[in-house]
């Protein structure tokens, strides 16, 4: 009968540590949630060739206007339109019967007044005729010479000749048509396609802001490549010849503050026209340590200032503000705000914040630059942004 109530103590202990047994194995299974895992860059300091890229049109290395210097009617077109032209090959005959006339009486006229001063000549050493009727003699005969010339010249500029080499136009007169010496319309236009120029325009305070850059240290000049330009055609494939820099005015235009500048291009297929708007890169200087961070890290705050998330020492997040002045292929050209060796965040951004404690790997949306004993330059092929920030 005493037995009873000691048997009921020893199962409910047995019960109750069997529960608190139970409980630890519980909370000996459960385990603290991991931190989030983010790809990242870690940035690197290159050298960096600065481009500017400015709108241009191209425009022919000589031009000129063929005009008749003479009056009268075209006999003749020696050329095909759309031909290349020598310098000295006859492009019109003017009808020279007039001119060939003209020319026919000067030297008759020039004839007579030199035999009789070749004759007055001999008399005046005899006294026979006086000093003064042998200077009117003579003087007529250079007059008539004079003329004999100038109808030759006329004779000649019957014969249109082209002024240049170069590639020549549409005719504006056809066979029949009355020219006149100093007529305003052109005959025909003749253009030096080989080489050939493309004039471009800079701002003025884009220039200004260069020169300091280059004169306060920040920018290296970019030695002999400071002259290259290259050019974007219409269709946006690459024209394969370099050119040079060969002009820049020195005056800026008061209505659109900027600067006209020129340069020279070999054009040996005639690719470009006289008239094509491109788009010219022109080198201008080197930062010696750029820092250039993939867009995919760059993002905006509710200001609109750029900003970009990084990794500290503690793998934690940070937030960095930064600058960038312009965009450079797939990456952001940084001008403060962060430094070489830091780690931005371009995987993973939606599931952290700043604070948070983050498992870090190499990030795999990056297209990984290629390495090697000496990287080449890295170039700014893309405009300039628009004030300052991504």
């Amino acid at each position: 009968m005493h037995i009873r109530p000691a048997v009921s103590v020893l199962v409910t202990a047995v019960t109750l540590a069997a529960l608190v047994s139970g409980c630890h194995q519980k909370q000996e299974g459960v385990t603290a949630p991991q931190a989030p895992q983010v790809g990242v860059v870690t940035l690197q300091s290159q050298a960096f060739v600065l481009t500017t890229e400015l709108p241009g049109r191209t425009s022919a290395f000589r031009a000129a206007e063929v005009r008749p210097q003479v009056n009268g009617i075209i006999l003749k077109r020696l050329f095909t339109e759309g031909a290349d032209v020598k310098a000295g090959d006859q492009l019109y005959q003017i009808d020279p019967a007039l001119y060939q006339a003209t020319a026919n009486s000067a030297k008759a006229t020039f004839q007579s007044a030199k035999s009789l001063a070749d004759r007055y000549k001999l008399l005046v050493n005899d006294h026979a005729v006086s000093r003064q009727e042998y200077d009117t003699a003579a003087a007529s005969a250079l007059a008539a010479q004079a003329a004999v010339q100038a109808s030759e010249i006329n004779l000649r500029y019957a014969k249109v000749i082209a002024p240049i080499d170069g590639r020549i136009g549409r005719s504006a007169v056809t066979e029949g048509a009355l020219v006149n010496n100093g007529q305003p319309e052109a005959m025909a236009v003749i253009q030096q396609l080989d080489p050939i120029y493309v004039d471009v325009v800079q701002s003025s305070a884009e220039l200004i802001k260069l020169r300091h850059e280059l004169e306060n240290g920040q920018l290296q000049k970019a030695g002999n490549n400071a002259a290259k330009v290259k050019l974007t055609l219409e269709d946006e494939s690459a024209y394969p010849l370099e050119g040079t820099l060969e002009f820049s005015e020195v005056s800026v235009d008061q209505t659109t503050g900027s600067i006209t500048l020129r340069a020279q291009f070999a054009n040996p297929n005639h690719v470009l026209l006289p008239g094509m708007f491109v788009h010219a890169s022109l080198q201008s200087g080197v930062l010696a340590a750029a820092i250039l961070v993939p867009q995919q890290g760059v993002t905006r705050d509710l200001k609109g200032t750029p900003t970009a998330l990084i990794v500290n020492k503690d793998n934690k997040v940070e937030l960095r503000h930064i600058v960038a002045s312009r965009t450079v292929g797939n990456d952001w050209l940084v001008d403060s705000g962060l430094n070489v060796g830091d780690r931005v965040i371009t995987e993973g951004l939606q599931y952290v914040k700043p604070g948070t404690e983050v498992r870090v790997s190499d990030a795999t949306n990056i297209q990984p630059k290629s390495t090697g004993a000496a990287p080449a330059p890295a170039l700014a092929s893309e405009k300039t942004a628009s004030g300052r920030g991504a």
